[in-house]
């Protein structure tokens, strides 16, 4: 009496397998077909589409304007406290009877940034997908006083002369000026540049360009 094997590794396979293995083999073969051709031909704008990586390269007037939509940008702000003195005397009498002293705590802050509409068109070069762009010199935007935190922290007036309306304003405008020296001693321009570059240079990468070079 003949005995029918049960063990499933022994069976032959299944009819039902042959197409799912016919389907597969024919979609790996387009897959390879169409890997083969994607640098050229209609394909290559399908397999741009599908894998996401398409590049947008725009003209050097389009690279122009839409850097000058930043205008001009703060790239850079320096926040400084500081205690300023100023003082008027008299040069016969002594300063108790003729004198007028003040000190001021001051917070004030420096800003400094690139104004981007100064860029021209011969200030970019573009070659393929490489794009080199000249930037303008940074500069200080402004420099202010911050009036809630900076006031008078003492105030003596000799006994023979009023309070000088003017030392005040005197006082305030020399500390912006130190303000401004200071900021400029650490570096405030070139961390404006840096800042700016990097700021352009991530634009332009996300314009398609693949190498980018700002100076």
């Amino acid at each position: 009496m003949t005995e029918t094997s049960t063990n499933p590794a022994l069976r032959p396979p299944r009819p039902a397998l042959l197409p799912g293995l016919l389907i597969g083999a024919v979609i790996a073969l387009l897959l390879a077909v169409l890997m083969a051709r994607v640098q050229s031909g209609p394909l290559a704008a399908f397999w741009s589409l599908l894998s996401g990586r398409n590049t947008r390269i725009t003209s050097e007037g389009s690279v122009i304007e839409r850097i000058q939509r930043l205008q001009r940008m703060e790239t850079v702000v320096f926040n400084m406290d500081k205690i300023v003195t100023g003082e008027k005397d008299n040069p016969i009498l002594p300063d108790f009877i003729a004198g007028d002293r003040l000190l001021m705590i001051v917070h004030g802050q420096v800003v400094a940034g690139i104004d981007f509409s100064r860029i021209k068109q011969g200030d970019i070069k573009i070659q393929g997908k490489e794009v080199r762009i000249h930037l303008p010199n940074p500069q200080i935007l402004i420099t202010r006083l911050d009036n809630a935190r900076t006031k008078v922290y003492s105030r003596s007036t000799g006994l023979l002369v009023r309070v000088d309306p003017n030392l005040e304003t005197q006082v305030r405008q020399e500390a912006e000026g130190e303000l401004l020296q200071e900021a400029a001693v650490g570096g405030i321009i070139n961390t404006a540049r840096d800042n700016a570059r990097a700021t352009v240079t991530t634009l332009l990468i996300g314009m398609g360009f693949e190498k980018v070079e700002v100076d």
